[in-house]
């Protein structure tokens, strides 16, 4: 555990858990964090609770020897998966990215500031699904958007092209994230990185940070791509508490299952 003046801990009930037993969340605070507590003083927040409205400086904790050994192993899993695909991404990248820029002449790239590890803001890279305008659009499509806020989804998306629809359905559109993990920003398992920034989250959602972000998770492999974002902290929890090396590679072996079978975003 690393050293500070300023811990504290915060203990809350996870929303719709069958016990109501409650965990200690971590979190980040102006660019630092920590699962923290200060000997003999416990601050209970109400459920709902945002990091906004937390203060205090506080620091991640130091992971064990296991888990240390753990995440050496799957950093080095990681670089040789991505650069024994290298090759095969080099190539579907230049036939991706030309179908793109024949359908409308914009750029195949998509890049989007997401929230990795420890709420540490990264850029990430996916190739274009949409028109080159989506953003525009989107404030226009607001009363149709299907979940809680600040996601936002809808079936049957205008904005997307039909190379976009390709892309989606078969998850190609989440290659070039193979750069992200080779650039340490993600995993190939883990949960996935929101495009809203850490302090938008329930203090309870916060562990999740815990993990660094992957290209696929326990949520991906559920059948569901309406989970709101409530439920899919709850898978992203269970991940965390049952994370290990065989248990990622289940889930790398069962996301081949799903996109095959075309169970890609929509």
């Amino acid at each position: 555990m690393w050293q500070s003046d300023e811990f504290i801990t915060v203990r809350e009930p996870i929303p719709s858990t069958r016990n109501g037993t409650s965990m200690s969340a971590t979190f980040p605070v102006h660019g630092h964090s920590v699962e923290a507590w200060r000997m003999g003083e416990v601050v209970r927040l109400g459920e709902g609770t945002r990091l906004g409205e937390i203060t205090r400086p506080i620091f991640w904790p130091k992971p064990g020897a296991a888990k240390a050994a753990y995440l050496k192993r799957k950093r080095a899993f990681d670089l040789f998966v991505c650069f024994l695909l290298l090759p095969v991404v080099f190539i579907l990248t230049v036939i991706i990215s030309y179908f793109i820029w024949l359908e409308d002449g914009g750029a195949p790239f998509f890049m989007q500031m997401r929230t990795g590890r420890h709420g540490r803001r990264f850029v990430m890279f996916k190739f274009r699904t949409m028109v080159r305008n989506a953003e525009e659009m989107k404030q226009r499509l607001m009363h149709l958007n299907e979940l809680k806020p600040p996601d936002f989804k809808i079936s049957n998306d205008p904005r997307i092209t039909r190379v976009g629809k390709f892309l989606r359905r078969t998850s190609l559109d989440e290659l070039p994230q193979i750069f992200n993990v080779i650039k340490g920003d993600m995993s190939l398992v883990g949960p996935r990185p929101t495009s809203f920034k850490a302090d938008t989250y329930e203090i309870w959602q916060m562990r999740r940070l815990e993990a660094t972000p992957g290209l696929t998770g326990l949520w991906q492999i559920s059948g569901r791509s309406d989970l709101e974002f409530d439920e899919r902290v709850k898978l992203d929890l269970a991940y965390i508490e049952k994370q290990s090396f065989w248990f990622d590679l289940v889930i790398l072996w069962r996301t081949i299952g799903s996109v095959s079978r075309g169970h890609g975003a929509y």
